[in-house]
């Protein structure tokens, strides 16, 4: 079958609320700094309504379709590749946002909304001087994405499968994850899992490790991940894991950059220079985006890692979890395409 896809994403489909707050802000509102908090719909019509009475004292507020798979995928259009997503939302006001929002980046975004149930997903991130997103995510009508919502012709034009972590803590959207890997596995493509977050490693560490060892190709974490999923304390024995393993693993370690390792193939990447570090969200993302660029191009792991650690700079200069230059053009001024 034709590859007309580099990429096939899987994710929840969240709508972002991005705003630059203050310390007094979180607490007034009872916002866990630098915490990922899930919320009811009621506490999210509640934080809301805050940012509104607030609009005029805040220095940035940004409205985007956002989820970690989705923003990944929103970094591959940037550098030019071909991309589907799957993700669920409802057929509301912010589910038709998040769906003008994919197709006008030039993704492939097919999964047919919701038309009952709950209303399509959103996320507080406030972000205060320091940097730090403090994340209020209300899941809404992502949780119910299922195996019909995905179309195996379409993901096995693709070659890579890349799933978001989360989707493992609904039921509906862990079969649609199997099915996908499964259709890519069929014609010989290849999957990478992302592991989200370390409380999301500790809820499932071990399908985590089952998948590892019996689906992925690649793996994505950061450090704080990597040690859960191997419940290690030292980094080194991290790295060890992933050589006897086989697969490639990409594994960020914030301001000390990357390491890549594929069996005795181990290259420490430094993370690329920024002059002002703004707001960490999508950092992760992004440098997903970047190495999956450069291993669909079937660039040199080491070149891999460089346009990941590339990407996350970019993103992480600015309020937003997805580019705001082309990162085609940065790339070709690094002399990395």
């Amino acid at each position: 079958m034709p590859q007309s896809y580099d990429v096939a994403g899987l994710g929840n489909a969240i709508v972002d609320v991005i705003a630059a707050v203050d310390d007094r802000f979180l607490l007034t509102h009872r916002i866990a700094k630098g915490a990922m908090t899930l919320i009811d719909e009621f506490r999210a019509v509640e934080l809301h309504k805050a940012l509104a009475d607030a609009r005029q004292a805040l220095s940035f507020l940004h409205q985007v379709a956002g989820g970690s798979c989705a923003n990944t995928m929103a970094g591959l259009a940037s550098l030019g590749s071909q991309g589907v997503y799957v993700g669920k939302v409802h057929s509301d006001r912010l589910g038709d946002a998040f769906t003008h929002s994919m197709k006008q980046l030039g993704v492939t975004f097919t999964t047919r909304p919701a038309i009952t149930g709950a209303p399509t997903a959103s996320s507080m991130i406030a972000v205060t001087p320091d940097g730090q997103r403090s994340m209020n995510t209300h899941l809404g009508a992502c949780r119910e994405l299922v195996p019909d919502d995905v179309d195996e012709d379409q993901i096995a034009r693709a070659k890579v499968v890349y799933i978001e972590g989360y989707l493992w803590d609904e039921d509906g959207a862990k079969e649609a994850s199997r099915k996908a890997m499964a259709a890519a596995k069929r014609v010989g493509g290849q999957v990478a899992l992302t592991l989200s977050d370390p409380f999301c490693v500790g809820r499932f560490r071990e399908e985590f490790l089952y998948l590892l060892h019996n689906q992925l190709d690649i793996v994505f974490a950061n450090e704080e991940e990597a040690k859960a999923l191997f419940e290690e304390e030292d980094f080194d024995r991290v790295v060890d894991h992933i050589r006897r393993w086989g697969g490639i693993g990409a594994l960020t370690r914030s301001a000390r950059g990357c390491v890549i390792v594929r069996g005795d193939e181990v290259h420490e990447i430094p993370a690329a220079p920024v002059a002002d570090v703004v707001d960490t969200t999508g950092a992760g993302d992004q440098f997903a985006a970047g190495f999956l660029y450069g291993l669909t191009r079937e660039r040199p792991l080491g070149v891999c890692g460089r346009l990941g650690a590339m990407a996350a700079a970019e993103v992480i200069s600015h309020y937003g979890a997805r580019p705001e230059v082309s990162l085609k053009e940065l790339a070709d001024r690094h002399g990395l395409l």
